[in-house]
């Protein structure tokens, strides 16, 4: 089948505000920048897609978590004489998030620009910020998985959805932590310019155009290693290494040494999976992976990883991913586009 290339040939520059402040994530700033605007190599000639204005507390030197500072272009004080509408604001996230939410200027800018912004979007911890100033009440919302329960704790009004890469509710974004802001980001060139344009723009920052699941296949691991039962991790690494095995509660559990009631309760206490959903997961992981790197069929990847036959594992990839194994693979391998390079990178 020939893949069509299609490209958006008329458009405007679409402004960006990104809104950040002192011990700021400097990826949580960059990495949905560098998305947004990487989008003009793939273009063809005309204006840039998008026109970044970094704003702080002051213009200049920006201290990050990183050691490293970013230039602010203007100040918040500045920026807020600008009534001219906003494509996109952006709330950057991090560790300066708890000193941000008591910054009350920068607070009153987020309120005002919110107002003439087409979209509005926090970037892992911003989530935060819009959730001091009431933008999430009554909303789904995302952050960090980490965040998650203060969230919900601090602002019960908002719909937290920790299993989420990212949430849109109507015009507002939110993003899980750290690199979920570029996959939201990558959201948004789809929707500006196409999926076709979005898939180059994956291909070449090696992202995932859908990653698949949400970040519970992160936070999960992640929790589950910090946790005080070794038995638990023991077996959750078992299980992702080992995804085509029987992995049922009464081999999982003689495997830990533990009764299958006493293991369920601690697998869903260590990880807040139960045991199925975990496993499950892993084997969407690895069939998505051996979708993705190999041309094997799709009956035998299903084989391969544990789900039996090829129908279990269409039933698991909708309801992961939302799309059958099938027609997850098609999306991986996409068009074969080539890159409109304008004064691009190497």
């Amino acid at each position: 089948m020939t893949q069509r290339q299609t490209y958006q040939t008329e458009y405007e520059t679409r402004s960006v505000v990104m809104v950040a402040f002192p011990q700021a994530h400097i990826l949580d700033i960059v990495g949905p920048l560098e998305v947004l605007t990487g989008t003009k190599y793939f273009l063809p000639e005309g204006p840039e897609p998008y026109a970044v204005t970094l704003v702080a507390s002051k213009t200049g030197p920006l201290p990050t978590t990183s050691g490293l500072s970013l230039t602010a272009h203007r100040a918040f004080a500045d920026a807020a004489t600008d009534t001219s509408p906003i494509d996109t604001l952006i709330v950057s996230g991090g560790h300066g998030t708890m000193a941000a939410i008591k910054d009350p200027e920068l607070l009153d800018f987020v309120r005002q620009s919110a107002s003439r912004s087409r979209r509005i979007v926090s970037i892992c911890t911003g989530a935060m910020i819009l959730a001091e100033i009431g933008l999430l009440d009554g909303k789904r919302a995302s952050t960090h998985w980490w965040w998650c329960p203060i969230l919900e704790q601090r602002y019960p009004a908002v719909a937290v959805d920790r299993d989420a890469i990212f949430v849109r509710d109507g015009n507002i974004w939110t993003s899980a932590g750290v690199t979920a802001g570029m996959d939201l980001a990558l959201a948004l060139v789809e929707m500006d310019f196409g999926h076709d344009i979005a898939l180059q723009v994956a291909r070449y920052n090696v992202m995932y155009m859908m990653r698949p699941g949400g970040q519970s296949q992160f936070s999960a691991h992640l929790v589950a290693q910090r946790a005080d039962d070794p038995a638990i991790n023991a077996t959750l690494d078992y299980i992702l290494a080992n995804p085509g095995d029987p992995l049922t509660v009464t081999a999982l559990a003689a495997r830990a040494g533990l009764s299958e009631r006493t293991f369920a309760r601690r697998f869903k206490d260590n990880t807040e999976m139960t045991p199925a959903a975990y496993v499950e997961t892993a084997r969407v992981q690895a069939a998505r992976v051996a979708l993705e790197t190999t041309t094997i069929g799709v009956e035998q990847v299903a084989l391969q990883t544990g789900f039996q036959n090829a129908e279990r594992m269409r039933r698991a990839f909708q309801r992961h991913l939302g799309v059958s194994a099938t027609d997850y693979r098609e999306r991986f391998r996409g068009s074969q586009l080539t890159p409109l390079i304008r004064d691009g990178p190497d």
